[in-house]
Parts: C-alpha cells; structure tokens; sequence
C-alpha cells in the first residue's frame, strides 16, 4: 500500500524504483520494518547523517546563549563540552535501540505506552519538529541577509521571504525523497562544510579583538548557580536529550551484523564533535558581539569572500537538519495513526514549518523566544526518554516482539494503553517541573525557585523519576501480555 500511495503521488518515486541499486533511489518506506535487504547504511554513514544535522547555525546559537545569560566565557564552554559529553550519550543509547529491531522511534515507544498509548508521545513529536524545522530555517535567513548587506542587497520581508521559501522547497523535496536521499545529501556536503569551519574558526580565534576570552559573570553567586543548571538543561544535557525522538529513525537502516558498539560511537562522534565546535565557536564570537542575532555574528568577523563561503555553510546547515526533521516528522504523524500518504505530510510539514518560521523570524527576542522553546522541549522529552529507556534496556533487556508493535491496540501483546507507562510519564513531567527554572513564569517550578535557589534540574527528574516509577509499577502490576512481550525476541 505504501509504495503504491507514493507512485502516485509523485513522478519521482517510479524513476527511484527503478534505480534500486542508487543511492539516490527513493525510499519506500514507511514505518514498517525496514526489511535486512534493504538495511545497507554504514557507520560512518550513520555519523554524516548526525554530523549534518547539527553542523548549523542555531548552535552558534546555543553558544551564545551562555553569554546572553551574562555567564563568563570559560564556563559557557565548560558548560558546552561537559553537558554535551553526557547528553550525546544518551541520544546515541536511542540509536541502539532502531539498529536492534529495524523499527522508527515513536513505533517503539509502543512497548512502552501501549499501541494507542504511544499516541500521545508521537503527536507531541509531530508538532516540536514543526518548531524546530521553523527555528532551523529562521537562522540562514538572518545570516543570508546580513552577508547579503555587505554586497549591498536591502534587508526587506520580500527578500527575506524568498530566501526562506528557495530554503523550505528544498527541505520539502529532500524530505519526500526520504532516507537515501538525505543519507547522500549528508554524506557529500558534511566534508565540504567541516572545512569552511576549520577557517571560520581560524579567523575568528586568531584575529584580534574578535573574542574577549577574558569575559568573566557579572551574576551574584545564587543566580550564577542557577543560570549554570539552566543552560546545562537548554544546551548542555539538553541538546542531546532533544534529538532522542529522532534516533531509530535512521539507525533502522544500520546492517544487523554491524556491532551496536558501533552504531552507538559513530552517532555519538557525529552528534558531540559538531555541536561542541559550533557552540564554542558562537559563545566566543558573542563574547564580544553580546549578541545571539547570527547576522551581526558574521558580520563582526567575516566580510569579503570568506562571507560567500559562510553563506554556503549557513545555507547547507538547516538544509541539513531540516530534511531529517520534515522525514521524522511524517513518520511521527504516522505512528500517531494518521491515514495519510508520507508525501502529503511531508507537504503538510513543509507549510507548517513555513508559517512557524515566520513567527520566529518577526519574535521580538529570539533568544527569549529559543530558551523557553528547548525548555519546553525538555518537559516532555525527559520523562518519555525516562520511560523508553527502562523499557527497553531494563525491563526487556533489548527484546521486542516487533510484530506485535504493529497488531490492533485490542490484539497486540503491549496492549492499547499501557498505563504504567502513562502514568510514570506523567509523574516525571511533573517532578521535572517542579525543579525547572525557565524565563516564563509557567516554566518555573515552585521547589526551583523557592528551594533551589532557580537551579535546574528538570532533565535530571524528568528521566530519572519516569523511569523508576515505571519500573516499580511494573513489579506490581505485569499483565500476562506484558510477560509474553518482554520474554518475546524478534
């Protein structure tokens, strides 16, 4: 039924069909399981995939966010590498889990949820890429414009829109393409890209007057300790625990035979060495600029032809993350039970995340507008990573009945609405709650701020109470279904 839908609703798709053995040949899949013959993708495959993703602007970004909250240079950076060093652990412990079964994120996280519980998880992700698809595309916009001023092109809405619809139709075309074009894309461009960030960061490190590395806090000691945990929550920890929902997505297509090890570290590199080199390098930039705008950012280092260069970089950046949120977030909208074809969502997606990056581009503070976002984020990411993790890895220990992820909620050995796993979420959204401290009221909870002194430790609770709270409902109420799903193999 899948291949035929997508025949029909593009040309393209019959020329992929034929060009079986491409690496351009279109992808046929849905979220089914991706069957052994068509699992071909490599390590190092996987690793330009991640490596893409996050070679982008919105983690100048993320940098620059530690100086905007007037914390001093050398612990933005301590705050970057650290928070990083664990986050992109536990993103790449979800890659484990789609090279193991061959199956997407939110189809997993059935085991967990129940058939129908799983819902409510996928519709959640739905919506967030929309977010991050609308944030991915706001930066190359702003930076296009201020390179575009040096050579004397006005900054106007036209002009702002038509970059920002040339940047989405690409998105959307690599998007119905799907997995083999994006694992092309990434694997061409990535090389390419590291290269102009060797000589962007050359220029900017070496220049003079270009990063005050002396920049200390200008924060009284309670409010530093705060502002510390807060952007280990939005940038450090943070930054990889909002990738989870994507993982299996694109491990799924990882080789059985290929070592879980393997999977695990070459996702783990692509994922960590991008994100820690491009926030250092906004977080020094904005040392001076004290500005998160990516246009004055360039603009205060790079002029002249490294700016075409620049351009370049920022153009292929949320190119390269986007294509992977417009195909992940079709997939979401169809674990989430919706009846439509993947082009047609992914048409869906691509007006959506049109319209959300029109928000962000006309947000009065883009950086307020950012921080509450990935806090936001994070809320319900934690407790649902929380919960998926001691599913799989504890509880079941690596062992999916796979068939049954996909049996009628009244069928299925994992049930319609597994409420364990409900429950424990729910119980985890709150705890994370209580110690998060973000910049709106509603995101500041009361032991945070009244005993905490505003620390955040919102991922940290989120995860580790789901997961214990499912574990312990588990032990006193294991259905007989439940039995049969976690001592099934696949």
């Amino acid at each position: 039924m899948a291949r035929f839908m997508l025949r029909r609703c593009a040309a393209c798709f019959v020329l992929g069909d034929v060009m079986t053995d491409s690496e351009l040949r279109a992808d046929i899949h849905s979220i089914e399981p991706i069957p052994d013959a068509d699992r071909d993708s490599t390590g190092p495959q996987q690793m330009w995939i991640w490596a893409g993703a996050n070679i982008a602007p919105v983690n100048w970004a993320l940098g620059a966010l530690g100086i905007i909250l007037k914390l001093g240079l050398m612990e933005t950076i301590a705050v970057i590498v650290l928070g990083n060093i664990v986050g992109c652990a536990i993103f790449a412990t979800f890659t484990v889990m789609g090279h193991k079964t061959g199956v997407n994120q939110m189809v997993l996280s059935r085991s967990a949820f129940g058939v129908r519980g799983a819902y409510l998880p996928s519709i959640l992700m739905f919506l967030m890429t929309l977010g991050w698809i609308g944030v991915n595309t706001y930066f190359p916009v702003k930076v296009s414009m201020g390179i575009l001023g040096q050579f004397g092109v006005p900054d106007t809405w036209l002009i702002e829109l038509v970059v920002i619809t040339l940047v989405m139709a690409v998105q959307v075309l690599i998007g119905i393409y799907g997995f083999y074009a994006i694992r092309t894309f990434e694997k061409y461009t990535v090389p390419p890209t590291i290269a102009i960030m060797v000589l962007m960061s050359v220029l900017a490190w070496t220049r003079p007057g270009v990063v005050n590395w002396s920049l200390t806090t200008s924060l009284p000691s309670g409010a530093h300790l705060a502002m510390l945990t807060l952007l280990m929550t939005a940038i450090g920890v943070g930054w990889g625990i909002s990738w989870v929902t994507w993982a299996s997505d694109y491990s799924r297509f990882v080789p059985k035979s290929t070592p879980s090890k393997s999977v695990f570290w070459y996702s783990y590199v692509g994922m960590f060495v991008p994100t820690v080199w491009l926030g250092i390098l906004g977080a020094t930039i904005a040392s001076t600029t004290l500005d998160t705008d990516p246009a004055k950012m360039v603009s205060a280092v790079f002029g002249g032809p490294v700016s075409i260069l620049v351009l370049l970089m920022v153009l292929h950046g949320p190119i390269a993350t986007n294509i992977l949120n417009v195909y992940s977030a079709t997939l979401a909208a169809l674990s989430a039970g919706l009846k439509f074809s993947r082009f047609w969502l992914t048409v869906i997606v691509g007006v959506a995340g049109y319209l959300v990056t029109l928000y962000f581009i006309f947000a009065p503070s883009f950086a307020k507008a950012f921080d509450n976002w990935m806090i936001s984020l994070l809320l319900w990411m934690s407790p649902w990573a929380g919960v998926v993790l001691a599913d799989f890895f504890i509880k079941r220990k690596g062992r999916i009945d796979v068939a049954e992820l996909y049996r009628s909620p009244e069928t299925s050995a994992y049930g319609d609405i597994n409420w364990a796993g409900m429950i424990a979420f729910f119980t985890g959204l709150v705890a994370g709650w209580l110690v998060e401290d973000g910049l709106v009221g509603a995101l500041q909870g009361p032991i945070s701020i009244n005993l905490l002194g505003g620390a955040d430790l919102s991922w940290l609770f989120g995860i580790g109470v789901s997961g214990l709270v499912y574990l312990g409902l588990g032990k006193f109420a294991t259905s007989p279904s439940q039995v049969v799903a976690s001592s099934a193999g696949r």
